[in-house]
């Protein structure tokens, strides 16, 4: 890889450790996932998850583009060859958040580890907090959300939930190659705008650990 020509990660000082940041609007919120062609092309042909799709397993999305691009390498590993940007309703994602466990015990916040297993197995929905990417997807200080989906969550992220899919490969191909070449400024230009997103810090603090 050429030497970048700037900073992979201009991170601002103030960025807190926890802190949901997405690409939105005033009633949507685009989430990340990569498949295999044969799930990933015909969902974004059609606007809709194909029946191949499994709504009985759990599925993850994941608001931070660099995040899903370390996922699945930019694209490229097995299985993963199709990036899809999924739009969802707002209504879905902060009625996911909000019927969410947090997919690890966490001591101090959980009655026990027992009460924790029991929530778990009763919410449709999981939060995990991973490292955010830089553009070289090396692990930045702050934390990029990861909602897991199942059974009545999933079923309404594929059938009610979702606006608009669309495959954005290409993209992750391009930013990529940029990358390579070591512009760094010219990859930042195409990354999706992710904001903070505006969910109330204090109805969420079950999921802030």
């Amino acid at each position: 890889m050429a030497r970048a020509r700037q900073r992979a990660h201009p991170v601002p000082v103030t960025e807190p450790k926890y802190r949901i940041r997405a690409l939105h609007t005033d009633s949507t919120v685009t989430v990340y996932q990569a498949y295999p062609p044969e799930i990933g092309l015909p969902a974004a042909e059609g606007g809709r998850f194909p029946p191949v799709w499994q709504r009985d397993r759990m599925t993850w999305i994941k608001p931070s583009f660099p995040w899903m691009m370390y996922r699945c390498g930019w694209g490229a590993k097995e299985g993963q060859e199709t990036v899809l940007a999924v739009e969802i309703t707002r209504e879905g994602f902060e009625w996911a958040l909000a019927h969410a466990c947090l997919s690890h015990y966490e001591h101090g916040l959980h009655a026990d580890r027992a009460t924790w297993k029991r929530q778990l197995k009763r919410a449709p929905a999981r939060v995990q907090w991973d490292p955010e990417r830089d553009l070289l997807l090396r692990p930045l200080p702050h934390r990029s959300l990861q909602l897991g989906l199942a059974g009545e969550a999933a079923r309404l992220y594929a059938d009610e939930w979702t606006v608009r899919i669309t495959d954005v490969t290409p993209l992750a191909h391009t930013v990529h190659e940029h990358v390579r070449e070591g512009d760094l400024d010219a990859a930042r230009q195409l990354l999706p705008r992710e904001r903070p997103y505006p969910v109330r810090e204090e109805s969420l603090a079950h999921l802030y650990r």
